[in-house]
């Protein structure tokens, strides 16, 4: 899908407070240059973004996206974001979604290499059709990320837990599900522990509880996750993180992936062997996620 708007923001200090800024803001011609050549985001991924689902207009849980702009921001040593500007970027990018789904990206850079300020953007652009994906479910296969449980404790240098521009090795992943003949893949540790997808998190359904592998393990912390846990708390379901053996995959009794523009995808094949999928479940889920949310 084209992108179809670009802002670029002139990054204002954390501690400005203002109610308008709206200067800082310029429309800018998507299909045109606009970064230099000497930008580190394009030669080293050396930045954080966000991709906020928007439906009919309404940008999904914007605060929850422009806070974790923030956390990935301080874990990449990135000049703290305003919050209060990046939540009235959203804004304006929202006023230029076509009807339906699309979706708005916010970039963060370090900016022009020995450069003094950061560079920043958003976008728009028409979501993928994914009723395949929430309808059918996805078949994906296992893959170790090479390294144990406990890596993101002892090396916080690796900004495990950041949504950094640097998704290389995602896109290899995704790539060799493919070569397998899957849609998706589910990143393992070495030590055989459950971590995430690609670009996603996993929700198992286990008995009468829901789990997903708990944030500790270096694993990106899903907007979606946290809002489907929430729907499931309000349904007075059972919904728990743990940290959960590579086993307990195939002995779950229903999986999904959720993202903010995916929305929920039901698991059917693990490694091909088959996985139930709760139909009803699942649509009462993606109606959850494509109604109105802060």
């Amino acid at each position: 899908m084209a992108t179809r708007f670009a802002l670029l923001i002139v990054p204002a200090d954390a501690a400005e407070e203002r109610a308008d800024f709206s200067d800082s803001f310029t429309p800018a011609d998507p299909s045109a240059p606009a970064l230099s050549v000497g930008e580190l985001s394009t030669q080293r991924g050396d930045g954080v973004f966000e991709s906020i689902g928007v439906v009919d207009g309404h940008p999904q849980e914007t605060e929850a996206h422009v806070q974790r702009l923030a956390h990935s921001a301080r874990l990449c040593e990135l000049p703290e974001p305003n919050l209060e500007q990046w939540r009235q970027a959203v804004a304006v990018a929202a006023a230029e979604c076509p009807p339906g789904e699309a979706v708005i990206k916010l970039i963060l850079s370090r900016g022009v290499e020995h450069g003094p300020t950061p560079t920043a953007w958003a976008t728009v652009t028409p979501a993928g059709d994914f009723a395949a994906a929430r309808t059918q479910g996805v078949r994906v296969v296992t893959l170790d990320r090479g390294y144990d449980i406990g890596a993101a404790e002892r090396a916080p240098w690796l900004l495990l837990g950041a949504k950094t521009l640097s998704y290389a090795v995602n896109m290899a992943a995704l790539r060799e599900a493919h070569r397998r003949g899957a849609d998706d893949a589910i990143f393992l540790s070495s030590d055989g522990f459950v971590l995430e997808a690609p670009t996603a998190s996993l929700i198992l359904r286990i008995g009468d509880r829901f789990v997903t592998p708990a944030p500790s393990g270096g694993i990106l912390h899903g907007t979606t996750q946290l809002s489907v846990y929430e729907h499931l708390a309000g349904l007075g379901l059972t919904a728990e993180y743990a940290r959960i053996p590579a086993a307990d995959l195939i002995a779950a009794d229903a999986a999904w992936l959720v993202s903010s523009v995916r929305l929920a995808a039901p698991i059917r094949e693990i490694d091909g062997r088959p996985l139930a999928v709760d139909a009803p479940f699942t649509a009462a889920l993606n109606a959850y996620l494509l109604s109105p949310r802060d």
